[in-house]
């Protein structure tokens, strides 16, 4: 396959180090593109479950040897750990193996415009999002996850195409929906807030962009359930795609309706 030159990519939420984590479609990714940025936009590594079992296969350390070879050669690798990989927070400020760790980061797109980059979990407490994440974000990460895996096992096996049980469930949830919408009007808000034309982040496993208010919403998705990421043009447009057994582009920035929601001010 030909490389495809970018400028950016965004990934986040690949959670290595458990049975969910779809490997062999991120190491596609990350042989098939050349990037200026790989942005790691949280739980890379899924140290929280690792305390209580550890699946980290041959293709999880050849993803890491990826992005390490990737940090040696000319790219810019910025990770931004998330609440999985928080401990990794400690290194903030710091590089590790050519890789710089930073709490957040601003991105500057080639056209001039300044992006927030956070994982997103900081918004947990706004949204009262322990219950929420209890009930039906940890359920998607053992029953639906397992589910999941072994639903595209049999898929493979009669050469079907990678399909996400758990994203197909999660999006006929009212209340998930729901804590969707708020979470990607907070994240914008945040945005306006502080006066950047965007926010990048990942977290809740829903890929999206969204112009809200004025602002660019854009959530990179994950590597367990949506094989996504958010990928920034030479020209400095925003572009999600998905890459599994096919690819393509979920939505472009230039697609997007100009029609604004107005975000609710904060009480």
């Amino acid at each position: 396959m030909t490389t495809t030159p970018v400028r950016s990519a965004f990934i986040s939420d690949v959670h290595l180090g458990t049975s969910a984590c779809q490997a062999q479609y991120l190491l596609d990714f990350l042989d098939n593109c050349q990037m200026e940025y790989l942005y790691l936009v949280g739980d890379i590594i899924d140290l929280l479950h690792m305390r209580k079992r550890v699946n980290f296969t041959p293709l999880h350390e050849q993803v890491v040897e990826k992005v390490m070879w990737l940090a040696r050669n000319g790219t810019r690798v910025i990770y931004i750990p998330g609440n999985h990989d928080a401990l990794m927070r400690r290194f903030c400020g710091q590089m590790v193996a050519g890789i710089e760790i930073h709490r957040n980061r601003v991105h500057y797109c080639a056209d001039g415009r300044r992006f927030f980059v956070s994982h997103g979990d900081e918004f947990d407490s706004a949204l009262h999002a322990g219950v929420f994440w209890y009930v039906v974000g940890d359920l998607s990460h053992t029953l639906l996850l397992r589910l999941n895996t072994l639903l595209n096992g049999l898929r493979r096996m009669f050469k079907l195409p990678y399909w996400s049980l758990a994203g197909y469930l999660k999006k006929r949830i009212g209340k998930a929906n729901e804590f969707i919408r708020r979470f990607e009007k907070i994240a914008a808000r945040q945005a306006r807030e502080l006066k950047y034309d965007g926010f990048i982040c990942g977290h809740i496993h829903q890929s999206g962009m969204r112009r809200i208010d004025g602002v660019l919403y854009c959530n990179d998705g994950d590597w367990v359930e949506h094989c996504t990421a958010l990928i920034e043009t030479k020209q400095g447009l925003f572009e999600l795609m998905h890459w599994a057994d096919h690819r393509e582009v979920l939505i472009r920035e230039t697609e997007l309706s100009e029609e604004w929601e107005a975000i609710p001010q904060a009480n």
